[in-house]
């Protein structure tokens, strides 16, 4: 059974009418601040969760709609609170399961946004805001897409759903497994929608096929047993910052690309992409050149990075004449898909032990891994997605590889090995997600929504 003509313009039709709506519902949510570290309000974070709540009971789709908790594995804590919607399939159709995140990352600096990080403002066809485009569009994407489909399909919406909206991603799914454990039942599905990935461009859909892993922790070099007058001992004693530099400074080779034997590259094709595009959706300053060699999507897809994401030194205004007898940094290696995230992690480690200057010591904690994911591209799923897509954009979707990771779809697969994952998104190259003056490109929101309902019609005229 295919979706006719008739039935296909309907869901567009309606998907189109509810933009305006899902939009406001959006900026609704954009405002309240469910930042999911413990030194926000963790109250915003119940009321983010419940706002999500309410709009997916307002679809009258679903049997049942819950605000859950799931137990932190390891620990007597809970995580934050997600949403669960469910509906049964009915007539043999299959079960797809839609995934987004109601949390957020913390605005950082309010000085440099633009406007306020939770007054959601729309300049130049853009939404502002920080969750506008990661990932509350995600989850209004869904909203809308279900609504559509209600009120296109009717009494022949045969399709089962399940939205699964999480109230952590931003903060490391620490219950997310526990939260798979405890609902596999009805979260049990053919399809996997996650929506928390990006485009090609703003009028280009991509499918994500390729994600990096990740392996992050937390660095402590130490050369002192207490701090020193940087006159009196400077030249002769090693303080933990010059250790640090020099240290950190062998992870890259002169040309910026990994130099840390034991990391691998994946062998795969990159589309065209030019240094005049990467300098207009990076903000590479002028003068300042790319790092790396091969193709830049090879770099970024294809290849793993290493960052220096957070470093515990004495601030600017607060400096003394003082050796520091210890520091610590945050380091972020994203790994190229296919290879495990702990023999990255293991790899990292040990270049860094044998490259410890001075004699250092070096203490590793926090380490926090997510394995890569590769899509499998020749299923059905996938096929009606790229249908979905060109109906809903007007154009093809191109096969994108993402250089940020979503750890957490290692726990889908593993949990559901029968279920076809797609990867998908409502962010273009310029949403500026996790900085300020994030925002969400309103012709591409659009065709995203449409889209999902699309595939939501393609999958409800399938059997199993």
């Amino acid at each position: 059974m295919t979706l006719d003509l008739s039935r296909q313009e309907a869901v567009q039709k309606a998907a189109d009418a509810g933009i305006p709506v899902a939009l406001a519902d959006l900026g609704s949510l954009v405002r309240i601040p469910s930042i999911a570290w413990p030194a926000f309000d963790q109250n915003a974070l119940v009321h983010s969760a419940d706002a999500v709540a309410a709009l997916l009971r307002g679809t009258g789709v679903f049997d049942s709609v819950e605000v859950k908790r799931a137990a932190i594995p390891g620990t007597d804590e809970f995580g934050q609170p997600a949403v669960l919607a469910t509906r049964a399939a009915r007539n043999g159709r299959p079960t797809v399961l839609l995934y987004a995140h109601h949390d957020v990352q913390p605005p950082g600096d309010e000085a440099l946004w633009d406007s306020p990080p939770f007054e959601p403002t729309v300049r130049d066809g853009r939404l502002y805001g920080r969750g506008a485009a990661d990932d509350k569009a995600g989850i209004m994407a869904h909203v809308g897409a279900v609504r559509a489909i209600a009120e296109a399909i009717g009494d022949d919406l045969d399709l089962g759903i399940a939205v699964f909206i999480e109230g952590e991603e931003e903060y490391g799914s620490r219950s997310f497994g526990q939260f798979l454990a405890d609902n596999l039942d009805v979260l049990r599905s053919d399809v996997i929608v996650v929506a928390d990935s990006g485009n090609w461009d703003e009028r280009t859909p991509g499918l994500t096929v390729s994600l990096r892993g990740n392996a992050r922790f937390t660095l402590t070099v130490r050369t002192l047993e207490h701090a020193s007058h940087s006159g009196m001992m400077g030249g002769a004693v090693p303080d933990a910052m010059l250790a640090t530099v020099k240290l950190l400074a062998t992870l890259w080779d002169d040309d910026g690309a990994v130099a840390v034997e034991g990391l691998a590259v994946r062998d795969a094709e990159t589309p065209p992409y030019d240094e005049a595009t990467l300098r207009a959706e990076s903000g590479l300053l002028e003068g300042v050149s790319p790092i790396g060699r091969d193709s830049i999507l090879s770099r970024i897809w294809n290849k793993p990075s290493i960052t220096i994401t957070g470093w515990d030194a004495t601030p600017v205004a607060a400096a003394s004449n003082t050796l520091a007898p210890q520091t610590s940094v945050v380091v972020s290696a994203r790994v190229a898909p296919g290879q495990d995230a702990e023999e990255a992690f293991a790899a990292v480690e040990k270049h860094l032990r044998a490259h410890a200057p001075f004699g250092a010591h070096l203490e590793f904690s926090d380490v926090d891994c997510g394995d890569s994911f590769l899509v499998d591209t020749g299923g059905w799923a996938v096929e009606e997605a790229r249908g979905a897509f060109a109906d809903g954009y007007g154009v093809d979707a191109v096969d994108v590889g993402i250089g940020g990771s979503i750890p957490f779809i290692s726990d889908l697969v593993r949990e559901f090995p029968t279920a076809q994952i797609l990867v998908t998104g409502v962010e273009d190259p310029h949403a500026r997600a996790h900085s300020p003056n994030e925002s969400l490109h309103l012709e591409t929101f659009r065709n995203a929504l449409v889209s999902e309902a699309l595939l939501l019609a393609r999958l409800n005229a399938r059997t199993i």
